[in-house]
C-alpha cells in the first residue's frame, strides 16, 4: 500500500511536474555565483565523508539525521565533524568545529533508510563551537512545508563535485506522502542534508532537506524532509537540553511507529 500510495502521487502529478521548466545543476565556481548561497557548507565526518549543511541560526546548523550515524550504526563524536560554509575549491568563507548534535527526537536510525517514517523525521541540528556572524553569511529562515507541483532548488556538495557546491535552481516537488517530500532535484552522494529552498514573501527559505535517493516505478527522484512540525518538535528538545555537556552527540529515546515499505530508498551520505 505504501509504495502503491507514492506511484500513484507521482501519476497524478506527473503533468504538473512536466510543465516546469527544471534547470541543470550548475557548479558556484566564483563569489559572484555563490552570492546568498555563503550560508550552505560541507559538514566533513572524519574517518567517513561528508554531507552537506545550512546554518539556521549563528551558531546552529541543519543537516539529515543519518549523517550523525557511523557505518556501524554508532553515533559519532562531535569532535569528528567540521563545517565549512560556502567551501569552494579549498576555500571556505568560516570554518567551525561541532560542539554537540542533535538528531530529532522521533527518527531511529536502521541503516537502510527503507522506511517512509524513517525519512519523515531525518533531520538534525548541529551546534558550532563558535558563532558565524559575517555579514555575507546569513543564517536561512524557514519556509511552510511546499506543495504538490511547487518549484523548488537545493544546493548541495556531493560524489564527484566535493570542492564546489553546485545549485539547481529549479526542480518540482511531484507529491507528498506522510512527511516525505518527493521531488526531482538532482541529488548525489554527498548531498545528504542539502537545504532545499522556496520563495517565500519574496526571501529565499528552506522548506526541506534532502534525505535519500529513491526509485519509485523506475525513475529516479530524491526525497526530503518535510520541516514544519519536525523542525519546531526538534529546536524545542535542543533548547530543552540546556548548555552542551561533554561528549556532546546526543538523542533522545525514540517514540515513533516505523512502518513497512516497498519503495527503494537509498541513503547518500
Amino acid at each position: 500500500m505504501r509504495q502503491l500510495l507514492i506511484s500513484t502521487v507521482l501519476m497524478l502529478t506527473m503533468a504538473v511536474a512536466g510543465q516546469a521548466q527544471e534547470s541543470d545543476l550548475v557548479t558556484l565556481q566564483t563569489r559572484q555565483d555563490s552570492q546568498g548561497w555563503e550560508a550552505v557548507g560541507r559538514l566533513d565526518i572524519s574517518g567517513k565523508g561528508f554531507c552537506t549543511a545550512a546554518l539556521i541560526r549563528d551558531r546552529l546548523i541543519l543537516t539529515a539525521a543519518h549523517c550523525l550515524y557511523d557505518r556501524d550504526g554508532s553515533l559519532i563524536d562531535p569532535d569528528r565533524f567540521e563545517f565549512r560554509a560556502g567551501l569552494r575549491d579549498g576555500r571556505a568563507s568560516a570554518t567551525r568545529a561541532v560542539s554537540r548534535a542533535i538528531a530529532h527526537p522521533n527518527y531511529t536510525h536502521n541503516g537502510d533508510a527503507t522506511r517512509p517514517s524513517e525519512v519523515a523525521m531525518d533531520i538534525a541540528v548541529l551546534e558550532l563551537d563558535r558563532p558565524i556572524r559575517a555579514t555575507r553569511i546569513r543564517p536561512y529562515l524557514i519556509a511552510p512545508r511546499p506543495l504538490t507541483g511547487d518549484e523548488v532548488g537545493v544546493v548541495s556538495y556531493g560524489r564527484g563535485r566535493e570542492e564546489a557546491p553546485s545549485l539547481q535552481e529549479v526542480c518540482s516537488v511531484l507529491g507528498r506522502q506522510t512527511g516525505v517530500i518527493v521531488m526531482t532535484c538532482d541529488v548525489e552522494y554527498g548531498s545528504s542534508g542539502s537545504p532545499v529552498f522556496i520563495v517565500h514573501e519574496g526571501e529565499t527559505r528552506i522548506a526541506s532537506v534532502v534525505s535519500a535517493m529513491a526509485q519509485v516505478d523506475g525513475r529516479k527522484v530524491s526525497l526530503g524532509t518535510s520541516l514544519e512540525g519536525p523542525l519546531s518538535a526538534l529546536l524545542t528538545h535542543f533548547a530543552a537540553m540546556g548548555p552542551a555537556r561533554p561528549g556532546g552527540t546526543q538523542r533522545l529515546i525514540s517514540i515513533g511507529e516505523r512502518n513497512d515499505t516497498g519503495a527503494k530508498f537509498v541513503g547518500i551520505d
